[in-house]
């Protein structure tokens, strides 16, 4: 076992972490919270520099890294702001992973180089007003008429779903499927395609600048070559998707962490009280010393999905408990950050208030805390 970056990846770590306090500014960050604005231009330089990228063959246009890389790339970002660095690790959604698993050799060409390169955002279409955590049950629909697939249906708080070149949608292929995620089938779904709009929510919390969306579909009509993968495989190829993203979610959770702590820390050293810093209260340096205990744990276990994931060893219970307890420390660390800063932590200037609003949603999408305790129950059940 080795507990050390290797040279290429600590370089990987260096350049990205330049490349977001250069680009990532204070006043930048403040205004993309408050228009709740994508940062497409960054995302497109992003791109140029490869960590869009990072795990995607070479053949189509990506760094050929693994998951592992590409955590240390989203847990910089994240460092420097949670809401920029949210927008930027999902611009791909992580779709060339199901379309390299499932897709065709023309799926692949077409769709994964883009991605890639930044000239594309895509989407991934799953969850439903009615049923949010709940996959099992899709009320979206996919009738075959000839040649092509009619969808109708409606899905809610899907990310990058107002500015995507096209998604990847959750549909119920087979009505009469018992269980009935046995008949769930995805399908490409290109922007522009008559019978689908899509409409950006506002007012979110946080991670302001990653655009969320509710999408309406009315008969809309995609080639029979747009189904990904097997018919009726969907809800399988989805949980395979959260395999991945879900530890892209626990790195971003780790990165917001390590920021707000870097900023307390500082910020610690010089305040001063009563004559002294007010690092030298233990009520101030006892909370620090506990942050940075949590933040490491949490990359650890994060760490540690993503080399399983890369290793071929994709482990449901590794990646949910990396998600769960990093999103749980994000929230904490985050907290203590602004509690140390005291009036002045609640001041968006301070940037600390903002850290902590973004750091909700670790908790919640791509799986609730709770969805990922059963994930590692079933696991445990396996196991004794």
């Amino acid at each position: 076992m080795d507990f050390e970056l290797n040279e290429e990846q600590q370089e990987i770590k260096r350049a990205a972490k330049e490349f977001s306090e250069k680009e990532f500014t204070p006043e930048l960050a403040l205004e993309l919270d408050r228009k709740e604005e994508f940062p497409m231009e960054l995302y497109k330089k992003a791109a140029k520099l490869g960590f869009t990228g990072m795990r995607f063959p070479e053949a189509y246009g990506g760094q050929g890294y693994g998951l592992f890389e590409d955590s240390i790339v989203v847990e910089e970002m994240s460092r420097v702001d949670p809401g920029i660095g949210a927008a930027i690790s999902l611009g791909n959604l992580m779709l060339p992973d199901v379309l390299l698993k499932c897709g065709t050799e023309e799926q692949k060409q077409k769709y994964i180089p883009p991605l890639a390169t930044g000239e594309a955002i895509a989407s991934a279409a799953f969850t439903e007003p009615e049923h949010g955590s709940d996959l099992s049950r899709m009320d979206t629909t996919a009738r075959k008429d000839g040649d092509e697939w009619i969808i109708n249906g409606g899905k809610e708080f899907i990310t990058n779903a107002p500015i995507a070149d096209f998604l990847v949608i959750l549909c119920q292929s087979d009505p009469d499927a018992s269980p009935s995620h046995r008949g769930q089938s995805l399908f490409l779904v290109e922007k522009g395609t008559p019978g689908l709009e899509a409409t950006k929510l506002h007012g979110k919390m946080g991670i302001r600048p990653c655009t969320t969306g509710s999408l309406a579909l009315s008969d809309v009509r995609v080639p029979a070559g747009n189904l990904v993968g097997e018919l009726n495989k969907g809800f399988y190829y989805a949980l395979e998707l959260f395999n991945s993203t879900r530890i892209t979610v626990a790195a971003q959770a780790v990165g917001m962490s390590q920021g707000a702590f870097e900023r307390a820390f500082q910020y610690a050293k010089k305040r001063k009280q009563f004559g002294a810093p007010i690092i030298k209260f233990q009520a101030v340096s006892f909370k620090l010393a506990n942050m940075a205990l949590k933040i490491e744990a949490a990359r650890l276990l994060t760490y540690k999905a993503a080399w399983l994931y890369d290793e071929g060893r994709v482990s449901p219970m590794a990646t949910s408990m990396a998600k769960a307890y990093a999103g749980k420390i994000a929230m904490q660390v985050t907290d203590e950050a602004m509690h140390i800063h005291g009036g002045y932590g609640y001041l968006a200037d301070y940037h600390l208030e903002r850290f902590h609003r973004c750091a909700k949603i670790t908790e919640i999408y791509e799986g609730t805390t709770e969805m990922q305790q059963l994930t590692i129950l079933n696991s445990l059940m396996k196991q004794f």
